[in-house]
């Protein structure tokens, strides 16, 4: 637990400076059950260059993820890769993952993810590869909400899927 917080307090520390490269490969996931909607709600950042490097070397394009400069197939790619490299299980049956949008926030892109008519659950198998096929060192932490009870995850390659249990 000292590690992912040690993580996120860098993460946030430094994800708060414009500088062009950085040094560290980090995501950071949030996924909450909302039970009057039956339905996950997930948000993603990732950095930008690094998520439109992925993007273009994994569909061979040429993308830029900008808000003044984004044409083509950018959604779609996004979707695509998004299924392919975030999964999530309940009750052993993988969920459909809708995504729903992105926006930037600095050097950050945000993206919004849905899964809808879920019944209540107190297990959940996470896999979380966004990222790990362009950086051996990238490092995905995972925020599950549950019934007002948060578990954390870090997830990074040879280690990218773990199991919670909610009470």
């Amino acid at each position: 637990m000292r590690k992912i917080s040690l993580i996120l307090a860098s993460f946030f520390l430094l994800s708060g400076f414009k500088s062009g490269a950085h040094e560290f490969y980090l995501s950071v996931t949030e996924i909450e059950y909302n039970n009057e909607k039956q339905s996950l709600q997930i948000i993603t950042r990732v950095f930008i260059d690094d998520f439109e490097d992925v993007l273009n070397e994994r569909y061979g394009s040429d993308l830029q993820l900008s808000e003044e400069a984004e044409e083509g197939e950018v959604a779609e790619n996004i979707s695509k890769y998004l299924k392919q490299k975030l999964r999530l299980q309940v009750n052993g049956e993988e969920l459909q993952l809708n995504y729903l949008g992105k926006e930037y926030d600095a050097d950050q892109l945000i993206l919004y993810i849905e899964v809808e008519n879920l019944a209540p659950f107190n297990k959940i198998e996470v896999s979380n590869e966004i990222l790990t096929d362009l950086f051996d060192d990238q490092k995905n932490v995972v925020h599950v909400k549950v019934n007002g009870k948060t578990k954390s995850l870090l997830l990074m390659r040879k280690q990218e899927t773990e199991k919670l249990t909610f009470p």
